[in-house]
C-alpha cells in the first residue's frame, strides 16, 4: 500500500481484519498532506461526527464541530495507533512496475516484491496551475493553495484569488480581513448553506443517501468526478460562506480568468451564469433534501424549508484588470490539485494523467485505487467515505488472491 493517510488506512485496517499480509509505504509520516500541505486556519470541511473510519470514530464532546489541522494529524495518528497500522515512515517510493505475477515497488530505502498493490496517495499531490499563469507579469507575486499558510506571507496590497470553490472561497476571506483588497475570480463552483433546518448540510446528506450514491448510478461519472468541492468552510460559528458572505465584506467578484495579455488579466463575461447554476444547483439538493425529509416524517421535527437569496452579480462586471499597474501585488492559484503518479511505470494512466479503474479496481490485475473524488461513492473523498470503499476493495482484493474473481471485474 502506498500512502499513510486516511485512505491507506481504512484499507489497512478492512486487510487486517481478513488476515492479510500488508505494509504502507509513507514518504513522510502518517498524514502527511495534513501535516505539510495545509493552511493554519483550515478547518475540515465535515463535522465532526463524521469523521467515522473502520474501527474508530469521533469520541469527543464536540460532535458538530470541525477539527483544525492539528487535531486531525492527532486523530489519524491514534487511528495509525489504534488499528496498529505497519507504516514504513520517511519512505519514498520512486517506481512501481510489474514483475513477475505482481509487481515491484522501489523505493529509497530498499525494494519490495508483492501480488497486490494499493494506491493511496490521494488526489491532492500537485497544485493544478492553468496555462495563463505564465502569462502573468514577472513583478507578481505568485503562489499557490499548497503553498500558502497565513496572510503575513503576502505583500501588502491587493490579491487576486483564482478560484471559488472551497478553498478559493475561505482564502479570499482570510485574505480581505487581513486588511488586503482581494478580487475573486468566479469559474465554475457549488454553492450551499452550511445549516439547514437547523442541520449541518452534511447531516442532510448523510441521511439523506446523497453521499452514498454509488459511480455506477450517475450518468456521466467522469463529469461527476470533475464536480468542484461545495463552498463550505468549517468554522466555530458554523456560517455559510458564500459569494454573498465575500461580497458582503467587500469582495470583488469577476468572471473566470481566461487570459492575460500585455500585463492585463482577461475576465470571462460568464459570471452571471455561472452563479446562477450553482444556485440551481443548490436548491435542487435542498428540493432532494425536502422530499426525503417529508417522506420520513421530520418535518415536524426540525426548522420549515428556506431557500437562501440569489447570488448577486453586479451589472456590469469588470471584463479586464491591469494587473501592471500596481493595485494588485499577488496572485494566488486556488485552482484545484491533481494526483502525482510520476513513480507508477505500469501502462494505467489515461491521456490526462488519471489512472484507469472501475470503482477503484485498476486496470491492471492485483492494482487498486483508493481516496479519489467519487471512487466508489459520493462521498468517496472523504474521511467517512473512505471506509465503505475499503470495505468494498478489501473483499474484491481477498478474492483476487484466492483466485476467485477475474482480473479487472469490478465489486458487486
Amino acid at each position: 500500500m502506498i500512502g499513510a493517510g486516511q485512505a491507506g488506512l481504512a484499507m489497512s485496517r478492512c486487510l487486517a481484519e481478513r488476515s492479510i499480509d500488508h505494509v504502507l509505504l509513507e514518504r513522510g509520516e502518517v498524514a502527511n498532506s495534513w501535516k505539510t500541505e495545509r493552511w493554519d486556519s483550515l478547518r475540515l470541511l465535515t463535522p465532526n461526527w463524521q469523521s467515522r473510519l473502520p474501527g474508530f470514530g469521533y469520541e469527543g464532546d464536540d460532535p458538530d464541530g470541525y477539527r483544525t489541522m492539528p487535531e486531525t494529524v492527532d486523530f489519524l495518528d491514534r487511528y495509525a495507533r489504534v488499528i496498529s497500522a505497519p507504516v514504513y515512515t520517511n519512505t519514498t517510493v520512486t517506481s512501481v512496475r510489474t514483475a513477475d505475477a505482481g509487481y515491484m515497488v522501489a523505493t529509497d530505502l530498499g525494494d519490495w516484491r508483492c501480488p497486490t498493490i494499493v494506491l493511496a496517495t490521494g488526489a491532492c499531490n500537485i497544485a493544478r496551475i492553468p496555462a495563463v499563469a505564465e502569462a502573468m507579469p514577472s513583478g507578481l507575486a505568485t503562489l499557490t493553495s499548497m503553498q500558502y499558510r497565513n496572510s503575513d506571507q503576502l505583500e501588502d496590497g491587493g490579491v487576486l484569488v483564482v478560484g471559488a470553490s472551497a478553498t478559493g472561497t475561505q482564502l479570499a476571506d482570510e485574505i480581505h480581513r487581513s486588511g488586503r483588497p482581494v478580487t475573486l475570480a468566479v469559474g465554475e463552483h457549488v454553492r450551499a448553506p452550511r445549516v439547514y433546518r437547523g442541520r449541518d448540510i452534511e447531516w442532510w446528506m448523510d441521511a439523506a443517501g446523497v453521499l452514498d450514491e454509488r459511480y455506477d448510478e450517475v450518468d456521466d461519472i467522469v463529469r461527476a468526478r470533475r464536480v468542484p468541492s461545495l463552498q463550505l468552510a468549517g468554522s466555530r460559528e458554523r456560517a455559510t460562506l458564500d459569494l454573498n458572505a465575500l461580497t458582503g465584506i467587500g469582495v470583488k467578484l469577476v468572471g473566470r480568468l481566461a487570459g492575460v495579455n500585455g500585463g492585463k488579466a482577461q475576465f470571462s463575461g460568464s459570471l452571471r451564469n455561472q452563479c446562477a447554476m450553482s444556485d440551481l444547483k443548490m436548491n435542487r439538493l435542498l428540493d432532494t433534501i425536502d422530499e426525503w425529509a417529508a417522506e420520513n416524517g421530520l418535518d415536524g421535527e426540525v426548522a420549515a424549508p428556506h431557500r437562501l437569496a440569489p447570488t448577486e452579480v453586479e451589472d456590469s462586471p469588470p471584463l479586464g484588470m491591469d494587473l501592471a499597474a500596481g493595485a494588485v501585488k499577488t496572485i494566488l492559484w486556488a485552482t484545484g490539485y491533481r494526483p502525482d503518479f510520476s513513480w507508477l511505470d505500469v501502462p494505467v494512466l489515461d491521456r490526462k494523467g488519471q489512472v484507469r479503474h472501475d470503482g477503484g479496481v485498476v486496470d491492471s490485475p492485483g492494482m487498486y485505487l483508493m481516496g479519489m473524488q467519487f471512487l466508489r461513492r459520493r462521498k468517496s473523498a472523504l474521511m467517512d467515505g473512505v471506509g465503505d470503499d475499503a470495505r468494498d476493495l478489501s473483499a474484491h482484493l481477498a478474492s483476487y488472491l484466492d483466485g476467485r474473481v477475474t482480473p479487472g471485474a469490478a465489486p458487486g
